[in-house]
């Protein structure tokens, strides 16, 4: 008997159930909304920036994304779930509470936590463009070639975010010269 883990998948026997990929893809959805409202929310702050114009094509960009997913979802036959739109909207809400040091006003803090919180979001939806794509292999309703273009572009944001995180948290961490 082999005492090692095996590193393959479990193989059952039996078919993929169908309504796994209506949770993962409706939760990537009420994620993607989620990320939508947080992405303008970013741009709306960052008013007036020299970065302003990247971050308000990016905003573009994560809404047509948005948009990207509830077309493929509609392609593979998945109904959306409002109540798991619902929840990303709600999460989304509730994550702007944060303990930042102020409470009445925004924190210099909280660009930095949203351009984190921004880019994790951009790295789930790569992980979604990449399962899709692998699916694509099999499923003649998904298009692999626009599914390689989104993880590409996914990528391109997540640096981006990156970029302009570690500027914003070298402006707002750093301590003034003497103090």
């Amino acid at each position: 008997m082999n005492s090692r883990p095996s590193t393959k998948p479990e193989d059952s026997g039996t078919s993929p159930d169908p309504g796994l990929l209506s949770i993962y893809l409706n939760d990537h959805l009420a994620g993607a909304g989620a990320g939508v409202e947080l992405m303008d929310r970013i741009a709306r702050a960052h008013r007036g920036r020299d970065y302003e114009p990247q971050l308000t094509e990016l905003a573009r960009e994560v809404r047509e994304d948005g948009r990207t997913l509830r077309a493929c979802m509609e392609a593979l036959g998945v109904r959306r779930r409002s109540s798991r739109t619902a929840l990303g909207w709600a999460v989304e809400r509730v994550g702007r509470l944060k303990l930042n040091g102020r409470v009445l006003s925004r924190s210099p803090l909280s660009d930095v936590l949203e351009l984190e919180a921004m880019r994790l979001g951009v790295e789930g939806k790569a992980a979604c463009w990449r399962s899709l794509h692998a699916l694509a292999r099999t499923d003649t309703r998904l298009d692999a070639d626009l599914l390689e273009e989104l993880i590409q572009r996914a990528r391109r944001q997540s640096q981006l975010l990156e970029a302009l995180r570690a500027r914003v948290a070298g402006h707002v961490l750093t301590p003034p010269p003497g103090g």
